[in-house]
């Protein structure tokens, strides 16, 4: 990705001189029918809606450091109904932990399918790939909730342990990386990564 300072000291040497992946630069069965393919077109109608209205929430900012920050709050509020838990509320664990699990995964794809890649094609390959390996630690965190009984003491404990840790990994992309990668792109190439990273979420809304 292309950035406000002199770029000429990234360029390829590849031949064709191309530019970055990123582009900166009739009767009752007729009935029964009709009835069927209005009742997919209900529920085609109604799955488009629900992604909108769940992408929406992240994306109504129109920043994508803002959008994430967002999610990242919203995170925080899943850890904090998680915690309010006791160990007789197995099932609502369960449920809250299928919420979270959802999200981080809305969360991660994001990231990893559009502003880790823009990060690395912005010579800060060292942030990305820091971050994203964190995104492994996160994958062994909720492997690690759904193995240990969600009724014991030991379940919470881990949650916390997991909190510890992403709490730092959201404070590291949202004080220092993200905002200074924000800062050394030019407001239509800021614009483009929001595009292309709500459009990322909405695959998985």
């Amino acid at each position: 990705m292309a950035t406000k300072g002199d770029t000429k000291q990234r360029k390829s040497g590849s031949s064709g001189g191309s530019d970055s992946a990123f582009g900166w630069g009739g009767g009752g069965a007729g009935v029964l029918a009709g009835a069927a393919l209005a009742g997919a077109a209900i529920g085609i109608a109604a799955n488009v809606g629900r992604k909108l209205f769940v992408q929406f929430a992240g994306a109504a900012s129109g920043d994508w450091v803002e959008a994430l920050k967002a999610e990242h709050q919203a995170t925080r509020l899943l850890f904090d109904r998680i915690e309010a838990t006791d160990d007789s509320q197995g099932m609502m664990r369960g449920a809250l932990l299928m919420k979270l699990k959802y999200a981080l995964a809305k969360h991660a794809n994001e990231e990893e399918n559009v502003i880790y890649p823009a990060l690395r094609d912005a010579n800060m390959a060292h942030d990305a790939d820091a971050l994203n390996g964190e995104h492994g630690y996160v994958k062994t965190y909720l492997y690690e909730l759904e193995t240990i009984s969600n009724t014991s003491p030991e379940w919470l404990a881990r949650v916390r342990d997991f909190r510890t840790m992403i709490e730092e990994h959201m404070r590291m992309e949202e004080e220092e990386v993200f905002p200074a990668f924000r800062n050394v792109l030019s407001e239509e190439q800021n614009a483009r990564l929001t595009s292309m990273m709500n459009k990322e979420g909405f695959k998985m809304a």
